[in-house]
């Protein structure tokens, strides 16, 4: 695996190299970032990865300063998994002055549920985004590039960015991986405490219990989402959001009863302790 740090020194990587499948990460990887770089293996000529911390889509009382940086076992994991190029700037080789310019995403998609809870994190998403796009395809003709679906949002808001863009970029959605429980794996899963771990599938069980009942079809959408967030409360939990919406534009459902048929997806974003997860379920 060839390690690079500046824009120059990447591009030259990958010359010649053929079209790139590349994975954007915050470093501290589990086995759902592998799968990813698994699945990029089968749609690009080179694989490449990405280690960057990117500040810009943190609020001022978030984790940026203590989020978990683990660059030995990162690249150990990165080999293994057969990542070719590695793509690890310091903010200084992204940022080298201050990003003035910035990609604010549609507000019908990006304002809402995450966007709602961490205005501009999606600013800060797109922006760093293009930039990492611009460093690993400016020189490629294009590629493919893949994102996890836990994130089914920010999935959502970068598909829309590359189409808007015309980018030549092929988004590739990555399936959840999940711990033996159904946890849903996230870098942020090592914050818990062991017993916050045992109760921390609760989040799962609550979307897999509405979009059941939102399925059954015999009560309006917004009493059952009322319902799951006064239950996960009981259970301790700190809940921004549970939601069904549209899978094709995550808006609300123009029905209170929804058809059988209809493509749906249950979101949720709650706290346990002083962490907080997402996760969804398409149905």
């Amino acid at each position: 695996m060839q390690i690079t740090h500046s824009i120059p020194e990447l591009r030259a990587a990958l010359a010649q190299r053929g079209k790139p499948a590349f994975v954007p990460t915050m470093g501290n990887l589990h086995d759902g970032h592998l799968s990813l770089m698994r699945l990029a293996g089968q749609h690009g000529d080179v694989t490449v990865a990405s280690i960057f911390v990117n500040r810009l889509q943190f609020l001022p009382h978030e984790d940026f300063d203590s989020y978990p940086r683990t660059w030995d076992a990162d690249c150990a994991k990165l080999e293994w998994a057969g990542c070719d190029v590695l793509f690890a700037p310091r903010e200084k080789d992204l940022y080298p002055e201050p990003q003035v310019f910035k990609i604010l995403p549609d507000p019908l998609l990006a304002d809402m549920l995450e966007g709602e809870f961490r205005p501009g994190f999606f600013t800060g998403v797109c922006t760093v985004v293009m930039k990492l796009f611009s460093s690993v395809f400016a020189t490629t003709g294009g590629g493919a590039a893949v994102f996890g679906m836990k994130d089914y949002q920010q999935l959502m808001v970068i598909r829309r960015m590359v189409q808007q863009f015309a980018m030549p970029i092929e988004i590739i959605a990555g399936s959840t991986t999940r711990a033996a429980d159904g946890l849903a794996l996230s870098s942020r899963n090592g914050y818990l405490s062991a017993t916050e771990r045992e109760q921390a599938m609760g989040l799962s069980q609550a979307l897999k219990a509405l979009a059941e009942a939102a399925r059954r079809g015999d009560t309006p959408l917004a009493a059952l989402e009322a319902q799951a967030m006064q239950d996960l409360r009981a259970k301790g939990w700190a809940p921004d959001y549970l939601t069904v919406r549209n899978r094709s534009d995550l808006l609300a459902p123009a029905d209170a009863y929804v058809a059988a048929d209809t493509p749906l997806v249950a979101l949720g974003a709650a706290r346990l302790g002083n962490t907080r997860l997402i996760d969804n379920l398409e149905f």
